[in-house]
C-alpha cells in the first residue's frame, strides 16, 4: 500500500517561514515523480513544485519560485518543502503526492519510472499566513 503523511504545517505571519515534510513507504522511492500540492478554499488543487527523484531534478509554478524549496533525504523517504518569504496568498491546504508524472502550474512536469501505475495523496497539512 502506498502512503504519505504530511507534516508542518501552522500559522505564521507576512515573510515568516515554514517548513514541510512528507514521509513515504510503498513505492520505489529513488526512481519516482513526487511533489507538493495546494488548495484554497473555493479554489482549484494547484501543483506548487516537484522533484524526480532519479536525478533531483525539480520545477516550481511562477508563484513560488525563488521562495520555496523542494529536496528529499532519499534514504529516509522524505520529501520537505522549505518555505520562505510568505505570503498571505499562499495560505491553503497543502498536500504531498506520487506519481509516474506531477505537473505543477504552468505545465512543467516531473517524472518517474520505478513503478507501474502510480498515484498517491497525503491527507493534507493547513499553512495559514496572516497579514
Amino acid at each position: 500500500e502506498v502512503q504519505l503523511a504530511e507534516s508542518g504545517g501552522g500559522l505564521v505571519q507576512t515573510g515568516g517561514s515554514l517548513r514541510l515534510s512528507c514521509v513515504t513507504s510503498g513505492f520505489t522511492f529513488d526512481d519516482a515523480a513526487i511533489g507538493w500540492f495546494r488548495q484554497a478554499p473555493g479554489k482549484k488543487r494547484e501543483g506548487v513544485s516537484c522533484i524526480s527523484t532519479s536525478d533531483g531534478s525539480t520545477n516550481y509554478a511562477d508563484s513560488v519560485k525563488g521562495r520555496f524549496t523542494v529536496s528529499t533525504d532519499n534514504a529516509k523517504r522524505t520529501m520537505y518543502l522549505q518555505m520562505d518569504s510568505l505570503k498571505p496568498e499562499d495560505t491553503a491546504d497543502y498536500y504531498c503526492a506520487a506519481g509516474n508524472s506531477i505537473a505543477v502550474v504552468g505545465g512543467a512536469s516531473c517524472y518517474g519510472y520505478g513503478d507501474g501505475y502510480l498515484e498517491a495523496w497525503g491527507q493534507g497539512t493547513p499553512v495559514t499566513v496572516s497579514s
